[in-house]
């Protein structure tokens, strides 16, 4: 098993700067997320924004995926792909996801977006998936086990009447895409690996409106839907372990 990377301040410094990029291109889109408009449209605007500021897409061309961030609508999980055929209408929920390489250093968060009046139960489904991304957060510090974040996670998320997707996990990030340790958004108390600072990885709970299972889309083998057709939500963001506690790298509104 590979062990976590624990990064020098200069290696800090480049997933910092990396994940502001990534952060500020979930908020440059705003403005575009809209009734009429294509997915592939948001994807077009997301990629010259990161290439304008230097950096590239991490998902494009990532294991053969085809795109340059993942936009997930509705039932969708995850992986959705930006498609010109797919657009938005009035009362959708979308998660648009984005990583970005700057002088080789990787940033990665996600986050969702509503289109015109969405129901009250979509509502609470972002709200509740939002909350549970800060109470996972909230245990990151030096000394505690990987495993209180999934259930702190999962323990809220329960309580809400909603699941957790239990086939996709947060992830060590920073100088690779994906590096140790898997962070599981359900898990039990006391376990995993312990936290130390440098550490650097995402916490980007999936939370379902119905059955936590997820089914692959097998044509085009990314697209990650709701076993039930029922809705899905999910935040992210990168995390860094600090000698106090965390500092979220993603967060550019100044919500930490």
């Amino acid at each position: 098993m590979k062990k976590i990377i624990i990064k020098t301040p200069e290696q800090i410094d480049g997933i910092r700067k990396s994940s502001k990029l990534a952060g500020q291109s979930l908020e440059y889109i705003t403005e575009f997320v809209k009734e009429g408009v294509s997915t592939e449209y948001l994807n077009e605007k997301i990629e010259a924004y990161i290439r304008q500021n230097g950096a590239i897409p991490a998902t494009l061309g990532y294991s053969g995926y085809p795109k340059s961030c993942c936009i997930s609508v509705n039932e969708v999980v995850c992986h959705g792909i930006p498609s010109e055929n797919t657009i938005l209408k009035n009362g959708d929920i979308l998660n648009i996801d984005v990583t970005t390489i700057l002088n080789g250093y990787f940033g990665d968060t996600s986050k969702m977006y509503t289109i015109g009046e969405i129901s009250p139960l979509a509502l609470e489904l972002i709200e509740v998936t939002r909350h549970s991304m800060d109470l996972g957060i909230q245990q990151v510090k030096p000394g505690n086990q990987f495993g209180n974040i999934g259930f702190a996670i999962s323990k809220y998320v329960k309580s809400k009447g909603f699941s957790v997707v239990y086939e996709y996990c947060g992830h060590g990030v920073g100088v690779e895409f994906h590096e140790e340790p898997q962070v599981d958004h359900a898990a039990r108390r006391n376990t995993g690996s312990f936290m130390q600072p440098g550490m650097t990885f995402t916490i980007e709970p999936m939370i379902n409106q119905g059955r936590p299972g997820t089914v692959v889309d097998k044509t085009d083998k990314w697209t990650a839907r709701t076993v039930d057709k029922k809705l899905s939500a999910q935040f992210e963001h990168t995390i860094l372990v600090t000698e106090t506690g965390f500092e979220v790298l993603t967060d550019v509104m100044g919500d930490y």
